[in-house]
């Protein structure tokens, strides 16, 4: 028979008995219990989801300021700047190169510190962020610097477009405004030479960016930058990724920075020298035969600008001691250049930094060993001797001024000061000053001549010839007394063409290069439509409102009479009319700062119809110029900007509001809407 257990006794119960039991008891209910734990864990896990969904926001305040501030937004990975007490975002900048989705800690390893927000991507990178000295009362600004903890890292900040029109930065060959139309892959944010990179950047660039929120953002100036271009989605500040870890630096402000400038003078028109060029004779006879052309057409007044080549054709005339002894006596009977034969006209001679490696000047540094010393050389990493660095030019194959050489800019600058004498020039243009040799050749450059640096220290020296200098390329140069010369642009209706010109204009004129010289009226470089007189009216009727006038064919060579008396008469609108205006900004320019040539948006910054107006332009706050730019048009919509403003056209006396816009208003071909406020 089977007994009953005996009653359990109360003391403590053995641990093997115990164990033993609750192994035995639980055997049944072991799925039960684990399902109760798994649940109870979901429901906490969704309930501390649910508390930060509910109770923290998707942005979170890092840095505040005095009147804005920045936060970082989770969702995206992305900086946002803030101005208050609206609390209107004015730039959304996604970074790129550490884990964006992980948000900064509400406490920042600067906590001690007021002004500034730190925090470390663990082996990727570390941001500080910091507000700095605002260089007026009513500007706040913030430092940004992303440093990389490897190498391998490349830092890359993307600012966005959306309901933000941007401006400013590098010009491209088919130039926009604004630039959120255009494209660009990432490439070294370096001035180049369309002829040599058409897909490059162009001769004239800051690192500098406006939006039409009222932000800007200025790169400094020693940051290795490449800039990338994305149509209306966003353009990018990269560094490049290599050995050495490189910060990307750079300054948010509310309200831009204005810098003291002085002003350059040019006479217009500019009359471009088209005739034979074989020797110093032709090119005499060929002078006074345009000035005598020039006189019978009743153009008398200018500049007949000589090119580089025909330039050294005449320098080497009057300085025979550059010339081998038996070809001296050839050039003894045009010696005597005498500035003189084509007064009233004023000439203009090219030089550049460039000579070719079989050219006297370039032998005899070789011989001397000197090459170092007056051209751009690579250094031997194991002692040796310096190799000239080899580049292309206009065809040649050529070395480059060394511009950290006192003594090779010395020399270089007496020589352009002498032949300025010898040939009696009044103006002198320096091509070839775009560009870094060593980048070209995938060289690393030396520390002074990063970036942009040639530029810089090129235009520096040259401004020191006086105020009658032109120079192809700029880069932190604007506050130079110096025209700039705009490229060379296509003989056609395109953005690479006469639709081009206005962006340009504007885009110089908002970095602080006023005072420029456009291509030639129809432009420079062949297309497929040559001889379009049409495109030649439409294209002279809009330099008649900029700085200079310039021209490469005389309008009897391309087209009928009228056009020849429509020549004359947009001559004298430019000396009777324009360059009293210019005169007047500029001296505005000196004193705020405020660009001469000025978009729509100027006079109407809130209306967003303003920020993408690409085919008018200001002078000043009192004259908009509203040209056609369309083949076989002869009307167009016109934008008059400034709501509360009277605007006259200065054809018809007709008076129209500002802040509104005028449809299908009529230009004949020998018109150009201009009014006045």
């Amino acid at each position: 028979d089977r007994t009953m257990p005996l009653a359990r006794p109360t003391g403590q119960i053995p641990d093997a008995a115990w164990t033993s039991g609750f192994r035995e008891m639980t055997e049944p209910w072991k799925g039960a219990v684990g399902c109760l734990g798994v649940a109870v864990f979901f429901a906490m896990t969704i309930g501390i989801i649910s508390w930060q969904a509910l109770e923290q926001s998707p942005e979170e305040w890092v840095l505040r300021g005095r009147t804005g501030g920045m936060l970082w937004e989770r969702r995206r990975g992305a900086l946002l700047l803030r101005v208050l007490p609206a609390g209107r975002t004015v730039a959304v900048i996604a970074v790129g190169g550490v884990p964006a989705t992980e948000p900064p800690p509400p406490r920042d390893h600067c906590w001690h510190d007021g002004g500034q927000f730190c925090y470390t991507w663990e082996e990727d990178a570390e941001l500080r962020l910091s507000l700095e000295p605002p260089p007026t009362p009513a500007t706040e600004c913030y430092g940004v610097r992303w440093t990389p903890l490897r190498p391998d890292v490349m830092l890359k900040d993307c600012f966005s477009m959306a309901n933000v029109s941007w401006y400013g930065g590098a010009s491209i060959r088919a130039q926009r405004w604004p630039l959120n139309s255009a494209e660009s892959h990432a490439q070294p944010f370096v001035s180049g030479d369309f002829s040599k990179n058409p897909v490059g950047y162009g001769p004239v660039l800051e690192r500098y960016f406006l939006g039409s929120t009222g932000v800007t953002v200025t790169v400094a100036p020693d940051v290795p930058l490449f800039l990338s271009l994305e149509s209306n989605r966003h353009f990018c500040l990269e560094t490049p990724a290599g050995r050495a870890a490189v910060p990307l630096r750079y300054l948010l402000c509310v309200q831009t920075p204005t810098l003291p400038r002085l002003s350059p003078s040019h006479r217009s028109p500019i009359w471009q020298y088209y005739g034979p060029a074989g020797s110093a004779a032709k090119i005499k006879r060929g002078l006074k035969s345009l000035a005598k052309k020039l006189k019978r057409h009743h153009l008398r007044e200018g500049v007949l600008a000589l090119g580089e080549r025909c330039t050294a054709i005449l320098a080497a005339a009057v300085r025979p001691d550059h010339v081998p002894s038996e070809r001296r006596k050839r050039h003894d009977s045009t010696h005597g250049w005498d500035p003189s034969l084509i007064k009233p006209l004023q000439l203009s001679i090219t030089l550049s930094p460039y000579t070719s490696i079989a050219s006297p000047l370039f032998l005899r540094s070789l011989r001397d060993s000197e090459v170092a010393s007056y051209w751009l050389s690579l250094q031997p990493r194991f002692g040796g001797c310096s190799v000239p660095l080899l580049t292309t030019w206009k065809g040649r194959l050529c070395a480059r001024l060394n511009v950290t050489s006192k003594a090779a800019l010395s020399w270089y600058l007496a020589r352009a000061r002498h032949l300025r004498q010898a040939l009696g020039a009044t103006y002198m243009v320096f091509e070839g000053a775009e560009g870094n040799a060593f980048l070209e050749q995938a060289v690393p450059p030396p520390a002074e001549l990063a970036g942009d640096q040639y530029t810089g220290v090129l235009a520096a020296a040259l401004a020191t010839l006086g105020n009658a200098t032109v120079i192809s390329a700029g880069a932190r140069s604007s506050h130079l007394p110096l025209f700039v010369q705009m490229s060379p642009l296509r003989s056609d209706w395109s953005h690479a063409g006469l639709k081009g010109v206005i962006p340009s204009v504007l885009h110089y004129s908002l970095l602080g290069y006023n005072f420029f010289i456009p291509d030639a009226v129809g432009g420079s470089l062949d297309s497929d439509t040559p001889g379009d007189q049409e495109l030649y009216v439409r294209w002279l009727q809009i330099v008649t409102f900029l700085p200079v006038m310039a021209f490469s064919t005389p309008p009897w060579l391309c087209c009928d009479a009228w056009v020849l008396n429509l020549t004359r008469q947009c001559i004298q609108r430019h000396r009777d009319f324009v360059v009293p205006l210019l005169i007047k900004y500029s001296e505005e320019w000196l004193r705020l700062g405020y660009p001469i040539f000025r978009p729509a948006w100027w006079l109407s910054p809130t209306d967003p119809t303003a920020f993408t107006i690409e085919d008018e332009f200001l002078i000043g706050d009192e004259v908009l110029v509203a040209p056609i730019t369309e083949k076989g048009q002869t009307w167009r919509d016109i934008y008059l900007p400034g709501e509360g403003h009277l605007w006259m056209d200065t054809n018809t006396a007709h008076v129209f509001d500002g802040g509104t816009i005028l449809r299908n208003y009529s230009a004949s071909l020998a018109e150009v809407p201009v009014f006045v406020k």
